[in-house]
């Protein structure tokens, strides 16, 4: 078999795998898609490229109108506490509102008068059961720590505008706002909305405020039908609170002309809402919210005058409702404290790392640099003495070894330029015969030690981008697999995929009552065929790259440091949404060889 016919087999099977691979089950389809861990169908394994690897602490980070925004406080032993808070600006849901309440003509007894004022955000969740009676129970996903532990949730009024322009820009640039952003602290509007007393039968136990939770039941209302007959309302769980009547009615059925003409002038009248956390000494919990599909409703009533055909005027009193939806401009503001020592130590040292601290939010990367730095030599075409190319018998330039440095590290320029004799005995080398990438993997080893914590959740996914320039490598850009079920789990030939030991998927249980974590990971694989191909056979640059805990792979954007490092000055905007974090081992030589971070290259030699 020539080796024409050969690769093109290999395609072909290539491309069953990965059909057969999309209808596999969850804990399958993360095997080895060329080959298997300990088979790759022979071809040759090369593993002695440099691999450096470093620890980079991340400071604030744009967060400004991110999908989804973490809410809640997050204990995590081997990184410390990490405290999200939020505020949103709000949208009339009908522009321009009129109330019959400045016109004593227009109503009978009473102007337009609030019955209640509530705050609805859906939680995150999947159906479990419904009983006989139509009750139905509920598992509330994207939850991170201690179930149902309290803290305290304030919601004030927001005095701070967030603009939509940054006028340093010319009003052209999107104005960002960033995690530390201490300026929404200081304008808010100290009168709590939230503010229902403990006196209250909903909020005896405090849960409105003081002793919020994130709680998995639903909600049970009544209202009544078209016949007038209570009827139950059961809605799925979510944050549902009552605000401050006398406020809403100052600020909206009081509002001076002109203020509810539409929303550009709304969001400058009234700027939103600000969610402040506060720890109460508890275990932390923390949910990951979508404030988009959130809303304020307000209810009220007011007469309606009619006027019929004999002149004869009647007042009705109606129900009526108003919305305002959470669909301005938002900001994740974040914090960190009780740091880790050794993540602390860590993330504050420039040197090779033995262990790689990851964690979202305003947390931490790591940076790789792969076939070392070392340049002292290039190869140049190889002249004759009429200066002309010196070719093969095929006809391909052979090239020679030349103490010059050319900016590219020796190691990758030997890999670019094969030596023609296998023996090493000619002093020609050929572009020609250099090696044909099949596959190259980065597999990131799991410190379990330091990750052992029961109720620790790891990530489910990290990311690899291309740190110099800001964006994905072509591996992940070429990868099309997806995951109906689980569409996190999409590009997964591409990896980062939390995996077992044998290269499956791994699917984090976390039990409802215990908190605890079942399915520990062992490792990351990201697969960089691709870039390692374009390195070697198209002599693209060697770039440094990033490594960090993403939400979801499906997302590829990447938002601005408030302050750059050394290193860089952003990081995936998937990270920002994630509180959680893992350590994995690094490159540096103290690291056991079984789990030091290493590039697996496997080739072909052509012929």
């Amino acid at each position: 078999m020539n080796l024409h016919t050969y690769f093109k087999q290999i395609v072909v099977l290539l491309s069953v795998v990965l059909l057969i691979s999309c209808d596999k089950d969850f804990n399958e389809i993360g095997t080895d898609i060329v080959g298997g861990d300990n088979d790759h169908y022979q071809f040759t394994k090369y593993t002695e490229a440099t691999v450096k690897s470093y620890n980079q602490k991340l400071d604030a980070i744009a967060s400004n109108n991110l999908p989804i925004n973490p809410l809640g406080i997050f204990d995590n032993p081997a990184f410390g506490t990490t405290t999200a808070s939020f505020v949103t600006q709000l949208e009339l849901g009908t522009a321009n509102p009129i109330f019959n309440n400045v016109d004593p003509e227009e109503y009978d007894l009473l102007p337009t008068v609030i019955d209640s004022v509530i705050l609805e955000v859906p939680y995150f969740n999947r159906l479990k059961s419904t009983d006989s009676e139509g009750k139905k129970t509920y598992r509330l996903d994207s939850i991170y720590g201690v179930s149902e532990s309290k803290f305290k949730l304030s919601i004030y009024q927001s005095n701070f505008f967030l603009r939509d322009l940054d006028p340093s820009q010319s009003l052209v640039g999107q104005q960002l706002f960033y995690t530390d952003n201490q300026d929404i602290e200081n304008n808010k509007i100290p009168v709590l909305l939230n503010n229902m007393p403990t006196s209250n039968p909903l909020n005896s136990d405090g849960r409105q405020n003081s002793q919020f939770f994130f709680d998995k039941r639903e909600h049970r209302t009544t209202t009544l039908d078209s016949d007038d007959e209570v009827v139950a309302v059961r809605s799925v769980p979510s944050m549902r609170l009552h605000l401050d009547k006398t406020v809403f009615s100052n600020k909206i059925l009081n509002a001076p002309s002109g203020q509810l003409a539409n929303n550009a002038v709304f969001k400058n009248y009234f700027r939103g809402l600000y969610f402040k956390t506060e720890s109460l000494g508890n275990p932390g919990n923390m949910a990951m919210m979508n404030f988009k599909g959130g809303k304020v409703t307000i209810y009220y009533n007011e007469d309606r005058k009619t006027t019929n055909s004999d002149g004869v005027i009647t007042y009705t009193r109606v129900d009526k409702t108003l919305v305002l939806n959470m669909t301005g401009n938002t900001v994740s503001l974040q914090s960190n404290s009780n740091e880790n020592t050794n993540y602390q130590a860590a993330t504050s040292s420039a040197a090779e790392a033995s262990k790689l601290y990851l964690k979202g939010g305003q947390g931490s990367i790591a940076v790789i640099d792969i076939f070392g730095t070392t340049d002292l030599y290039k190869y140049n075409a190889a002249l004759d003495g009429s200066g002309n190319q010196i070719k093969d018998a095929e006809g391909n330039v052979l090239y020679i070894k030349s103490i010059t440095p050319n900016s590219v590290s020796d190691e990758l320029d030997d890999l670019r330029y094969a030596n023609v004799n296998s023996d090493g005995s000619s002093i020609y080398y050929s572009k020609a015969k250099t090696w044909l990438i099949n596959e190259a993997n980065l597999t990131f080893y799991i410190d379990k030690t330091a990750m052992s914590n029961v109720k620790s959740v790891e990530p489910n996914r990290l990311l690899l981008y291309d740190l110099n320039n800001k964006r994905v490598l072509l591996d992940y850009a070429l990868d099309g697999t997806t995951n109906g079920t689980y569409p996190k789990l999409n590009k997964y030939v591409h990896g980062g995929n939390l995996l077992n030991e044998d290269g499956t998927f791994v699917k984090q249980i976390k039990g409802e009552t215990t908190d605890e974590v079942a399915n520990k990971g062992h490792k990351y694989k990201i697969r960089l065929t691709n870039h390692i191909r374009n390195l070697i056979k198209n002599d693209s640059t060697n770039v440094r790259l990033g490594l960090a805990v993403t939400e979801t792979i499906n997302n590829a954007a990447f938002s601005k440091l408030k302050t750059a490092n050394s290193n860089t000055n952003s990081a995936p905007t998937m990270s920002v949404l994630s509180p959680v974090g893992t350590i994995l081992y690094g490159s540096s030589i103290d690291v056991p060889e079984g789990q030091r971070l290493k590039l697996e290259i496997y080739y072909t030699k052509p012929d």
